[in-house]
């Protein structure tokens, strides 16, 4: 899911469940950190629906966890929030990062929280925006990357990830998509071997699901574009998180009713804390670089300090109900949960003799523990959660709205998929796109790519082989005028 802190989605769990670190209601910070008599905007448990997009930037974050551009501070202050804000220009923008949502609003996160088992120290691997996060999530690095990289959009991604250590250890994995599969950012996800590991998961996901048939290790991802057909439920903001609400309920749902349900563990988290306020100081010590990469300037992030702390849910029923998982106990004392944790644990848990990605999964706290503490798994799991009754947005999506920097990231893959990224127009491709326009290019050209891609399987092509496509539009690069073809080579 997108952008959203753990403070923000269930800092007021605490409320009836004090086992939860969450808010207490004193929480606060000032519009401006070096003057101490200056206003304090207090943490409140008002929010309802964010239109404004908060600062997450590097530098957005920077100012956020440390109030200045000093990173020395151990702990982290965490009392950048507000001033970030105000810096913004956005009216009541400071207010909304220090809102958290009531409980009742957020029926299904409430139900699973009190179910099964709430994560309250799992942090973003990197103080930075959404796509270095995800990366992390599947390769434990970003590969340098603290936000865009051109280049390494075009080429894709070269780092091992989890899917490749699967693979090695002949396991099964899927991809179930709903706009555009953002995993298509790693270069070896293009392969032709793999094109059958990903599935539109409207069509696939359930029937997959109901049958027994699910792979191994399964990725979801939400719908990124706000569309009127079919409305984002990512819960990045302007989207609505009633949306997001109702893709969890169904997901959980499908998988609670499957013949595979007793074997299986659902983990629910946030590529990162979106500007919203979190009162969890940020580690900041004992963090290990994961390759020895160093990011571009003018910032040579250096991956030695984590992001802030995000919404994270356990899910299974070999997980006790009600259960909190606090810090992770190893394997150093400076171990932390945060996405690496998510390979780590999948090394673990199926014994891949693969390595493990970076140093950084080997670092990262793993919690495969919780699901040996029964000698059975659980028959009281609900087959069912609360009904989601209302929205959060008093209005529909607007298909005209231009795009965020991650939905324009999306598009700069999508015109990779079909070829358009050699078009003298790349550069600035999205940015003049309106979201319904990006929602049709994106899903036409992932579309367009698996095609291809079947096509040449069926045709005998090396499976080892990336797909390439050739572009559908008129002005290239190069002095070759297009074919208007889409084709694999």
């Amino acid at each position: 899911m997108e952008n959203r802190s753990f403070d923000h989605m269930l800092g007021w769990l605490k409320s009836t469940r004090p086992d939860i670190d969450g808010l207490s209601g004193s929480e606060f910070n000032q519009v401006n950190v070096s003057n101490p008599t200056s206003r304090s905007v207090v943490v409140s448990d008002d929010a309802f629906f964010v239109d404004s997009d908060p600062g997450h930037s590097i530098q957005a974050i920077r100012e956020q966890i440390f109030g200045s551009n000093d990173t020395s501070a151990d702990p982290a202050p965490m009392n950048g929030f507000v001033q970030q804000a105000e810096a913004m220009g956005v009216e009541g923008l400071s207010k909304t990062v220090m809102s958290g949502f009531k409980p009742d609003l957020l029926p299904i996160y409430t139900e699973l929280a009190n179910e099964f088992a709430v994560m309250d120290r799992w942090f973003a691997s990197v103080p930075a925006s959404t796509q270095p996060n995800r990366f992390y999530i599947h390769s434990a690095t970003s590969h340098g990357a603290s936000s865009n990289v051109r280049k390494d959009l075009i080429n894709g991604f070269p780092q091992k990830t989890i899917f490749d250590s699967l693979d090695e250890n002949d396991l099964t994995f899927g991809i179930y998509y709903q706009n555009i599969p953002a995993t298509l950012f790693f270069k070896s996800l293009r392969k032709l071997k793999h094109i059958v590991k990903f599935h539109n998961y409207n069509l696939k996901f359930k029937l997959h699901a109901k049958k027994g048939k699910l792979p191994n290790y399964v990725v979801i991802e939400q719908r990124y574009f706000d569309v009127n057909i079919f409305p984002a439920n990512d819960d990045h903001p302007s989207h609505d998180v009633a949306r997001g609400q109702k893709f969890v309920k169904e997901v959980y749902e499908t998988l609670r009713a499957s013949p595979q349900w007793k074997e299986m563990a659902l983990l629910i988290t946030y590529d990162e804390h979106g500007g919203f306020y979190d009162h969890v100081p940020t580690p900041v010590s004992g963090v290990p670089n994961p390759d020895g990469i160093i990011g571009p300037p003018p910032f040579y992030f250096n991956f030695e300090r984590l992001g802030v702390r995000v919404p994270t849910l356990l899910i299974s029923p070999w997980v006790d109900k009600g259960t909190v998982i606090h810090e992770p106990s190893g394997p150093t004392p400076y171990s932390q949960y945060e996405h690496s944790s998510i390979p780590a644990t999948v090394k673990k848990l199926f014994n891949l003799r693969s390595n493990f990605l970076t140093k950084r999964d080997a670092w990262a706290g793993t919690f495969e523990n919780y699901f040996y503490l029964r000698d059975t798994p659980r028959d009281d799991c609900p087959e069912k959660l609360p009904e989601v009754k209302m929205t959060l947005r008093s209005r529909g999506p607007k298909e005209d709205d231009s795009l965020t920097e991650f939905q324009i990231e999306l598009i700069q893959l999508a015109s990779q998929l079909n070829g358009d990224h050699v078009l003298n127009t790349y550069p600035d491709i999205g940015k003049t796109m309106t979201v319904g326009g990006a929602n049709r290019y994106a899903e036409d050209a992932v579309e367009r790519f698996l095609e291809a891609g079947r096509m040449a399987l069926l045709a005998g092509a090396n499976e080892s082989a990336l797909v390439t496509m050739r572009p559908s539009l008129t002005t290239r690069t190069s002095g070759d005028e297009s074919s208007g073809k889409y084709e694999a080579y």
